[in-house]
């Protein structure tokens, strides 16, 4: 695993490519794409929960809808008023 690590800093590949720690892009207030994401855990269309490797992201909002979603990527839609980031804890 540390060779893997060691190629990778040398090729500058970025981390969330070659692991499971999430990438989060958020454009203004109305759109979001969650990369890495493990599954949904609850949807309305204001507050959708999302499990990831590391933890949960809470969004709260208004007509939030799941535009896109792959094995990998989620895209999250409407207008979002919070995102909350919960971190599992190491044991």
């Amino acid at each position: 695993m540390k060779k893997r690590k060691r190629l990778n800093d040398i090729l500058e590949i970025p981390k969330e490519i070659y692991s499971n720690i999430p990438n989060i892009i958020i454009t203004g207030f109305e759109d979001m794409i969650i990369e890495n994401y493990k599954g949904i855990i609850e949807y309305e269309d204001y507050y959708v929960r999302i499990n990831i490797f590391i933890g949960v992201i809470n969004i709260h909002g208004i007509n939030l809808k799941l535009e896109k979603m792959t094995e990998d990527n989620l895209k999250i839609i409407g207008k979002i008023d919070s995102i909350e980031l919960e971190r599992f804890v190491d044991e």
